[in-house]
């Protein structure tokens, strides 16, 4: 998080409250602004503009393996906005204010019961708000053509940095900063509780405030818990200590967004709908041919499990030390909310993902091409419907545990995000259409890629790619992955 550099007031923002009460909070001086020089000169704490009438909502299936997660961290670039920066601050609580009013679990705290069962309560107890500038800086800054993501900046436009989700018993379930640039350029970031929302619920809130700020009526959620709301399992935490993540936060890192045109994606999914000529490949696609027993089975490739397949093939060339024997996933991170019979709500509030994993051999990868490696994407997922579901949920019930986030064995990829959630749909303020969107330190280690829709709306993707560094560098040199590489129109 961005340090405080100036004493500057604290507002409660409450319901039924209609005057603001300053209290001080003390600050270090300005010498002791942080190297990123991004630095935060307010701190607000925003609560619900009405009284919520949810009381408590349990955690489900979904929500419990996500506790030793960390908050979610996402964000948007905005242009300048022409209105002074008291204004723009002032907007931007109101609004809050008004949508933590309809999304009233981010303003609670997580509560465990006697019973060990954990619940969202829903209490008004309220969110930071952090008011950040970085006269130093601009747009360029951070995003910059053919080159990391500067971590070292990014990770200052998020609070609450690799805060754990069951840290929510105790601290703010959302948390919220705005960092103006030297340029003027704006930048939006949300940290959320990953055992509150997942990526679904996290775009639906950014789009429920942005609505709210520009004047419009937002979307009303589904806050039933009837995604295996009857599901009695648990997870307990002895003495109240929570879980850590799973993974290793200080192994190095590069990160690096890779923009692939609407083009590009047409040329790779043109190519892994090719009808084969025979052999294996046949065998494969036959497989994946129409069967009336099983609705759910897909004939064409998408668009996006022909770009994943390209990523796959590519890294895990990149990674030259796996033996050819090893064995190789594709973790993707699935929405069930349509996938389940009966459906749950497409606005259901709460997480309902699970994880579709597709294997290979380093072998069977490097001796087959992409029609075969998006092949095995597409069994894998048109086979994750409602029975797959049901039974994940169920080994889930008979042994509950904290999701394992990471790659120990360093062949897996994990695919997070989606290119369909509306990150520049829906999220304008109302002083313009955002600019790029960014993430923080959160849940990143070898592998883990989080997927992007590209900004001109028009199918081209955003894959935000970590990788340590030397497998990096071997996938930078892959002339067969960087063909389908290029340079976002924005950044030219």
């Amino acid at each position: 998080m961005a340090q405080m550099i100036s004493t500057m007031p604290m507002v409660d923002a409450a319901p039924a409250v209609s005057a603001i009460m300053p209290k001080l909070q003390a600050a270090p001086c300005l010498q002791d602004a942080p190297a990123s020089g991004i630095a935060v000169v307010s701190r607000q704490h925003v609560r619900p503009d009405a009284a919520s009438a949810l009381g408590d909502l349990t955690l489900s299936v979904s929500d419990l393996p996500m506790l030793s997660c960390h908050y979610i961290q996402k964000g948007l670039f905005f242009p300048a906005p022409d209105l002074p920066m008291p204004s723009l601050v002032s907007l931007l609580v109101s609004s809050l204010s008004r949508a933590l009013a309809v999304v009233p679990a981010l303003a609670g705290r997580l509560v465990t019961l006697p019973d060990d069962r954990i619940v969202i309560r829903c209490n008004d107890e309220g969110v930071d708000f952090l008011h950040a500038v970085a006269p130093g800086l601009s747009l360029d800054d951070f995003l910059v053509p053919d080159a990391d993501v500067p971590t070292k900046l990014t990770k200052d436009l998020f609070p609450m940095d690799r805060t754990v989700s069951y840290e929510g018993h105790r601290r703010p379930l959302t948390s919220f900063q705005v960092t103006v640039l030297g340029d003027g350029t704006v930048f939006i970031g949300i940290v959320a509780n990953h055992a509150v929302v997942d990526g679904t619920s996290f775009w639906h809130f950014f789009n429920t405030w942005a609505a709210i700020c520009r004047g419009e009526s937002p979307k009303l959620l589904d806050f039933r818990r009837n995604f295996f709301g009857e599901s009695t399992a648990v997870l307990r935490f002895p003495g109240g200590v929570g879980p850590a993540v799973t993974f290793d936060v200080d192994a190095p890192l590069r990160e690096r967004v890779f923009h692939f045109s609407a083009d590009a994606i047409r040329k790779l999914k043109a190519i892994a709908n090719r009808r084969p000529s025979g052999g294996l490949d046949a065998e494969v696609y036959g497989k994946m041919a129409h069967d009336p027993k099983n609705p759910e089975v897909r004939c064409e490739i998408s668009s996006f499990q022909s770009l994943c397949a390209q990523i796959w093939l590519a890294v895990t060339r990149a990674r030259e030390r796996l033996a050819p024997d090893a064995t190789t996933a594709f973790r993707m991170a699935v929405n069930c909310r349509h996938r389940l019979r009966p459906a749950v709500s497409p606005v259901y509030f709460g997480n309902a993902i699970q994880s579709a994993v597709t294997t290979a051999t380093v072998s069977e990868l490097a001796g087959h091409d992409l029609r075969w490696a998006a092949g095995k994407l597409n069994a894998s997922l048109a086979a994750y419907g409602d029975a797959a579901i049901r039974r994940a949920a169920a080994a889930w019930q008979a042994k509950p545990g904290c999701f394992p986030l990471g790659n120990p064995d360093g062949s897996v990829i994990t695919m997070g995000s989606s290119n369909r959630f509306p990150m520049y749909e829906g999220n304008d303020f109302g002083w313009g259409r955002a600019l790029a969107v960014r993430s923080g330190r959160a849940n990143k280690f070898d592998g883990k890629m989080s997927a992007f829709p590209g900004r001109p709306g028009d199918g081209s993707v955003d894959i935000e790619v970590c990788l340590p560094p030397e497998t990096m560098a071997a996938l930078l040199r892959d002339a067969e992955f960087m063909q389908y590489v290029s340079c976002p129109a924005h950044l030219l």
